[in-house]
């Protein structure tokens, strides 16, 4: 069922009859160009729609230049809410921060980009949709780490596992990438995300959209936050602990307890877990 309020497109699922219905608009192409052409400057989706259509929206919407978030529940216990200033603060260090870290590891990105190139038939980077802060669907930059066309192979390497979907023998995984995958070399391409503002330094675990569709109601107000490249479950659990709603418990307490201080510990502790390739395929 669509929606309009004000300049809003609301997306819900309905099995309503005489409403408008999503079958209408199940060329992505004719989604698109109705999106262009209208003048609805965002919109939103229901969990309801499921991984797939929630997927097809996303694409759509980022074809047709018109912001789209998912519809969560309220969390009253941001920072941003409480500590105005501090939070501020945050985000200026982290443009800061990342902006310098993108100048003084430029050769090494260079040297990557290169060596994913040569390895590998395939584009060098991987973008994939993730939820940030208040529900917004951004892509994530990576340099690639699997075989082309990997995402269509997703759920049949997964099966239905519990929890995070992430496997230590996942086949479509690439020899460089699972070597770039044991030091998060593949992520330092997320510093460009943190410049833009779709991700902090530090923050919650920025979840996949398999993955978000697999939350429960009550663990969906944590994506109300923005989310980070590291965190306290990278740095206490990562692949150790993969289930959902205890990742979501971690981050939650992470938000009550936030501080710039516990913010540069977390920064501090992630180097030699990195280094050390804790928990990491």
């Amino acid at each position: 069922m669509l929606k309009w309020r004000q300049d809003k497109l609301l997306v819900r699922r309905t099995d309503v009859a005489n409403q408008p219905c999503l079958s209408t608009l199940e060329n992505e192409q004719r989604l698109t160009e109705c999106l262009k052409r209208s003048p609805v400057k965002l919109v939103s989706l229901d969990y309801e729609l499921g991984e797939t259509q929630l997927k097809r929206w996303a694409d759509a919407c980022e074809q047709a230049g018109k912001p789209v978030f998912l519809r969560i529940p309220s969390l009253r216990e941001l920072p941003r809410k409480r500590r105005p200033l501090n939070w501020f603060l945050k985000r200026i260090l982290d443009v800061l921060a990342a902006s310098f870290l993108l100048l003084v590891l430029s050769p090494i990105l260079l040297l990557l980009a290169f060596l994913v190139r040569m390895s590998s038939p395939g584009p060098i980077f991987f973008k994939q949709w993730r939820i940030g802060k208040r529900g917004r669907f951004f892509r994530i930059l990576k340099f690639r780490t699997m075989v082309v066309d990997a995402e269509k192979q997703h759920h049949q390497v997964m099966g239905d596992m519990p929890g995070l979907h992430k496997r230590e023998d996942d086949p479509r995984v690439t020899p460089l990438g699972r070597w770039m995958r044991k030091y998060s070399l593949d992520e330092l391409t997320q510093l460009v995300n943190v410049v833009r503002g779709e991700l902090s330094l530090v923050g919650p675990r920025p979840w996949a959209l398999y993955d978000a569709v697999r939350l429960s109601p009550e663990g969906r107000r944590r994506l109300n936050a923005r989310p980070g490249i590291t965190g306290s479950w990278q740095v206490e659990a990562r692949s150790t602990l993969l289930d959902l709603e205890t990742v979501n418990h971690w981050d939650l307490d992470y938000l009550r307890r936030w501080s710039v201080r516990q913010d540069l510990m977390l920064l501090l502790k992630t180097v030699p877990k990195v280094l050390s390739g804790f928990g990491a395929y």
